[in-house]
């Protein structure tokens, strides 16, 4: 799963994301999900998530 569809991603779920400050290099940084952030049911990017440590970026990978 590629975090596109918001319907796949529910808070307490381990994710990888891309921060806005890693969008030009793509490093991912694991987490897991505290708030959706992304109000649509789909998002090209990936949705956009508030992981537990703070941290927001749109998310890659479903880790699970």
């Amino acid at each position: 799963m590629n975090g596109q569809n918001r319907a796949d991603i529910k808070p307490g779920l381990k994710v990888a994301v891309i921060l806005k400050k890693d969008q030009r290099t793509g490093v991912k940084t694991e987490g897991v999900v505290k708030d959706l952030l992304t109000n649509s049911s789909f998002h090209p990017h990936g949705i956009k998530v508030r992981l537990e440590d703070g941290q927001v970026g749109r998310v890659c990978d479903i880790l699970g």
